[in-house]
């Protein structure tokens, strides 16, 4: 499996469909997200806790996008879209029934064909901002 595939693997299998056990499979125990959310530490946590009890507690139907996907060495670069409802608690939000589209961009290192290293820019303030406002 290339690296692009496997960053296409997470996208579609941990973070639209929920999937834990190929979450495991992929993330390196060593692993350091460089931006994460604030307060969330840098670890392999950090990714774990914004999908599984950030994203799939406020959203529903998710669904991912990649709009493009550039690969250089042991690195990926993605720009994709988070397409969803929310319909739970999302960083605060009580549901709204509205459908989101989180803009991302992400570089991940791979290591051994497992996530070791993540930078990224996304959009996710702003939506939750627009649903705090209606």
């Amino acid at each position: 499996m290339t690296n692009k595939e496997i960053v296409q693997r997470f996208n579609h299998a941990c973070l639209a469909g929920g999937d834990a056990q190929v979450f495991d499979e992929i993330f390196h125990p060593d692993f350091v997200n460089h931006t994460t959310i604030p307060g969330m530490g840098s670890g392999i946590d950090s990714m774990r806790n914004a999908i599984f009890n950030l994203l799939h507690v406020g959203l529903s139907d998710i669904r991912v996008e990649i709009d493009d996907q550039l690969e250089e060495g042991d690195k990926v670069a993605t720009r994709k879209r988070i397409l969803a409802r929310h319909t739970g608690t999302l960083a605060g939000v009580p549901a709204t029934g509205r459908a989101v589209e989180i803009n991302v961009y992400d570089i991940v290192r791979l290591k051994d064909g497992r996530y070791i290293e993540h930078w990224g820019l996304n959009t996710l303030p702003l939506v939750v901002q627009s649903l705090k406002n209606g």
